[in-house]
């Protein structure tokens, strides 16, 4: 297995869809489905399988592709739209003539209705695939209920009805059949049954499903319960198959999706996908570079449909294609092809997901370059910052500030460090306030950003380049100006963030600057203040913590660190051990500090 083959299954996305693996030579040798693709794909790898054929399959993978859906009935129907479009070496299901079912219509005198997986019958109609046995069962069994069809695999026809070559079945003395074999219906009547049931298999489920509920209904009220939750079973698969797949749609013939994604302003993918007959047969994914181009969505949308008419022109004179999906309206017009943006249905089912793979692609490629070099991803997040934050230097290197106290008591301040947008916790620094008397945010940012820098500047280590501090333009100013008395107000920039995330305050500038909730640049943010707050209320209250527990026990005269671990480890609480029986004291720290706990705490 090569390198680049091990890094795209490391990469592979754990939701529905199919893959395609690829031999050097670039044939497709095998398609599969999966409803998790990371999990299927990866297990071809990982063991030593005991079919000798899968071995020799894995043995001949070169590359693989793959198309991400939204479940594993639209897995199920792309895979077989590509097995047969590209009839796989090793796909064992084809070469075994074992396809999905398919309902045929037969052109006859009096046409059959039935199931089969060999569509090849000429002048018959067929209606499908269906991705599961049971609904084309469960649609036939149905139309026998409603329509007096024939379903005997007689040849009928004029001269044997006068013949009368054929005898009656139990199929026409149960009234499930008028008599065709003997032409005791007329054919014009017959024939209409027939285009009701191609109607229905067309998608208009309504009658059936319908006729479904009154008879459940029915079977209901006469007490036949059994009978009634078979009804059920059959209505429920009927309006299942009502939503009809994405994939596999009887009224969608040969048409393109193209589906355009970009990413910031540095790539764009466009999606591309084709429809023959109603089924998915190519999948193909184009990548941009823009490059500092101010190209508009409208120019890309024509460049690729134009590139990909190039690499598909005999798909293109095979299957006529006339109507086109997409996202984006392209600039160019483009001879005999028309262009719609769906807005639902089916069609707009199909488009969400070609601009889902779209999306993935960029996913790949973000989450490929960051494993292979992660320095270029914290570089293209730093970059976005320095552009959004109007920063002179890469802000490799951040410091966010945060106080918390509560009523004065206690004051902490803490400081989080992040290096290439990442935390770097060995960093963290957390501060008691020394020289300031109660609830003063400001006095004590100021205390706290002196004695850091101050710090810093006597041992010669290395200064951020951004500060963040958690508040708006008050303690953005007094933080400026600890700043400008330690003379770095120009070695570090500083910014403030307000109660609502995305408002930053910048020095001396009284208008926030609203940065995108959706940008990396407040994802960064919004993690360094949430680290800040972290760190300093644990800190806080650990401090708190101590000082209830000082105030009672370290007073005591004769009673040191090692007897109060003691006591709090037995009791849990310093209540309980005022609580606590002179014995009681005595079995944990003696006699004789018994007392002086008795007589300093506990009678007190």
């Amino acid at each position: 297995m090569t390198d680049d083959l091990k890094l795209k299954i490391s990469l592979l996305p754990e939701t529905p869809g199919v893959y395609r693996y690829f031999n050097r030579d670039g044939v497709i040798i095998y398609v599969g489905k999966a409803k998790n693709l990371k999990r299927r794909v990866s297990s071809y790898f990982n063991k030593v399988h005991t079919v000798a054929r899968t071995n020799m399959l894995v043995r001949n993978i070169y590359d693989l592709q793959y198309t991400v859906v939204n479940t594993e009935e639209e897995a199920l129907d792309l895979e077989n739209s590509l097995i047969k479009e590209f009839q796989p070496r090793y796909n064992v299901l084809l070469k075994d003539d074992k396809s999905y079912p398919w309902i045929c219509i037969t052109k006859e005198l009096y046409p059959r209705v039935f199931m089969t997986r060999d569509a090849l019958r000429r002048g018959a109609k067929y209606y499908g695939p269906y991705p599961k046995v049971e609904a084309a069962h469960v649609i036939l069994e149905t139309i026998s209920r409603i329509y007096p069809l024939r379903n005997c695999s007689h040849s009928v026809s004029r001269e044997t009805i006068d013949a009368q070559k054929h005898h009656l079945c139990l199929q026409y003395h149960i009234k499930r059949c008028e008599g065709c074999c003997r032409g005791l219906v007329e054919p014009e009547v017959y024939n209409r049954y027939i285009e009701e049931v191609k109607s229905i298999l067309n998608g208009d489920t309504k009658q059936v499903s319908d006729y479904l509920k009154a008879e459940m209904e029915r079977l209901a009220e006469d007490l036949r319960f059994e009978e009634a939750n078979e009804l059920k079973r059959k209505y429920l698969a009927i309006e299942k198959l009502r939503s009809k797949s994405v994939i596999v749609s009887p009224s969608i013939h040969n048409i393109d999706v193209f589906a355009l994604v970009k990413d910031d302003d540095s790539t764009a993918c466009i999606h591309y996908m084709h429809l023959r007959n109603g089924s998915v047969v190519q999948s193909f994914t184009l990548e941009y570079k823009m490059r500092g181009i101010d190209d508009s969505d409208e120019e890309l949308m024509s460049l690729g449909i134009h590139e990909i008419r190039r690499r598909f022109a005999d798909t293109y004179k095979a299957d006529r294609v006339r109507e086109v999906m997409v996202n984006v309206l392209p600039d160019v017009e483009f001879d005999g092809l028309d262009f719609v943006i769906p807005q639902r249905g089916d069609k707009r089912k199909l488009l969400s997901i070609a601009l889902k793979n779209a999306q993935q692609h960029i996913t790949d490629k973000l989450n490929r370059m960051e494993k292979l070099n992660p320095e270029q991803r914290a570089t293209r997040t730093l970059t976005t910052m320095q552009r959004d934050l109007h920063l002179t230097a890469l802000p490799r290197h951040i410091e966010c500030f945060d106080n918390s106290n509560i009523s004065g008591s206690s004051p902490v301040a803490s400081c989080v460090v992040f290096r290439n947008a990442k935390p770097s916790k060995k960093d963290y620094r957390h501060f008691n306030i020394k020289t300031v008397e109660g609830p003063d945010d400001y006095a004590s940012m100021t205390e706290v950003i002196t004695r850091r820098y101050s710090r810093l500047l006597q041992e010669g280590l290395e200064l951020p380049q951004l500060l963040v501090v958690d508040g708006g333009k008050g303690q953005l100013s007094t933080a400026v100006e600890a700043l400008k008395n330690l003379g770095l107000e120009n070695n570090i920039a500083a910014i403030g963030i307000a109660k609502q995330l995305n408002e930053i305050y910048f020095p001396g500038d009284s208008v926030p600057l609203y940065i995108d909730k959706n940008s990396e640049t407040l994802r960064v943010i919004q993690r360094l203040r949430d680290e800040a707050h972290r760190f300093a209320i644990t800190h806080h209250r650990s401090q708190r913590g101590k000082r209830q527990v000082a105030s009672a026990l370290d007073a005591i005269k004769g009673i040191g660190p090692s007897s109060k671990t003691l006591l709090l480890k037995h009791f849990k609480s310093v209540k309980r051990i005022r609580e606590a029986s002179l014995d009681e004291l005595v079995s944990v720290i003696g006699p004789a500090k018994a007392q002086l706990i008795k007589n300093e705490l506990v009678d007190k």
